[in-house]
């Protein structure tokens, strides 16, 4: 039996991978679907996300964006899923009207300019456009703005309708999901061999970060779960179980409401130094992101960083002042050195990897469970845990 310890999007989508394949499958986690896929804006932007350090992660992306449609179809149909709207795939809110990076001044122009130039040496479709086209595309973006790069492959999906169908499907198939926490790695002659649940904490709701700590629903605290292999999908807390360099990067954002969409694609820009980009809903929702700190496991949601985001959407599209806020929380990605996923066997038998997706969990978790399934080696190489080993 393999048993996947993490319940966010990407440790919910291997499940479900195994699952259609038969395979035994136990998913352990004290909340599942609360932590860094709660709080993502669920962006599918391997194009717009390009830099010019990050080749290798942009392939990961690109290849990642390419399974989307199929893995949205196949999970709506294995969820039962009510039929989609026109424009989305899935029932999850899944859309491909593209990213729009628009800029203010000559600056930013220029930067734009470089990047489309960069962008089309690697092939990726892009368009230039002037002020007067962005506008023409999104008529609430601010007069202010000079010009733009549309990447029109670009798309994006509702994180939360994606694991809540992901559960959803999971219990249709009779996959177990165990809500508790793994205080351990069980090991047995030198390989992993199952996990240990963490007894329960003795004030309810005690914990830490976005994955507090939960009663074993059930099960007895210190319990093994036996394993033939342990998929650790633990997101920011991986490193407390592994030794694998994953570090917690907080993401603060903000949800906005009106009763109809302010904008009919994903928005980027570059405010006060700091990029923000504002995700459109299909149900008139808004997300405006996203804060990026290093400061370990804090979750708290600040003054200070909701008014950063607010006023640099607000530079970018004056109206969403006037719109309602109707959530906002703190995620915590995981980070690793090289900005790069870890995906693949350790060099502890028993033990796999599929953590350290930083801003793109949600984008890579298709590839991520593909890879798990043995496909795309040429990409697995890329991703996999032997090359922090190396630098060890």
């Amino acid at each position: 039996m393999d048993v996947i310890v993490g319940g966010g999007v990407v440790g919910l989508s291997v499940a479900w991978r195994l699952a259609r394949e038969g395979r035994p499958v136990t998913v352990v986690d004290p909340a599942p679907a609360s932590g860094a896929s709660h709080a993502a804006a669920g962006m599918l932007a391997p194009v717009s996300e390009v830099t010019y350090t990050e080749a290798p992660l942009l392939r990961l992306g690109v290849a990642a964006l390419r399974r989307w449609p199929a893995f949205a179809s196949a999970l709506a149909e294995d969820a039962a899923l009510p039929p989609a709207g026109p424009e989305e795939v899935g029932g999850l809110d899944l859309r491909a009207e593209g990213t729009l990076d628009v800029a203010f001044g000559a600056d930013d122009m220029a930067a734009l300019d470089e990047l489309a130039a960069f962008m089309e040496k690697l092939d990726l479709p892009v368009e230039r456009l002037t002020g007067r086209e962005c506008r023409r595309l999104e008529p609430m973006l601010a007069p202010s703005v000079r010009g733009g790069l549309l990447a029109p492959g670009d798309a994006w999906v509702n994180p939360r309708r994606v694991t809540a169908a992901l559960l959803a499907a999971l219990e249709r198939r009779g996959v177990p999901v165990v809500r508790a926490r793994v205080s351990e790695l069980v090991r047995t002659d030198g390989a992993v061999t199952g996990v240990r649940l963490a007894e329960p904490p003795a004030v309810p709701g005690e914990g830490r970060g976005s994955a507090p700590l939960a009663a074993t629903g059930g099960r007895a605290g210190g319990e093994v779960l036996a394993a033939g292999r342990v998929v650790l999908a633990a997101g920011a807390w991986s490193g407390e179980l592994a030794e694998v360099p994953v570090r917690p990067v907080k993401g603060q954002i903000m949800r906005l409401r009106s009763p109809q969409p302010l904008l009919t694609r994903c928005v980027r820009g570059t405010v006060h130094g700091s990029p923000v980009y504002l995700v459109p809903r299909g149900d008139g929702e808004l997300v405006v992101g996203a804060t990026q700190e290093e400061l370990g496991y804090d979750t708290r949601v600040t003054a200070g960083g909701l008014y950063e985001l607010l006023r640099d959407a607000r530079e970018l599209v004056p109206g969403v002042t006037e719109l309602e806020v109707a959530d906002v929380v703190a995620g915590l990605r995981p980070g690793t050195p090289d900005n790069l996923p870890v995906i693949g066997p350790g060099r502890t038998p028993g033990l796999t990897y599929a953590t350290g997706h930083h801003r793109g969990g949600v984008l890579m978790a298709p590839l991520t469970a593909a890879i798990l399934m043995g496909e795309e080696s040429e990409l697995a190489a890329l991703c996999s845990p032997g090359r922090f080993q190396e630098i060890s």
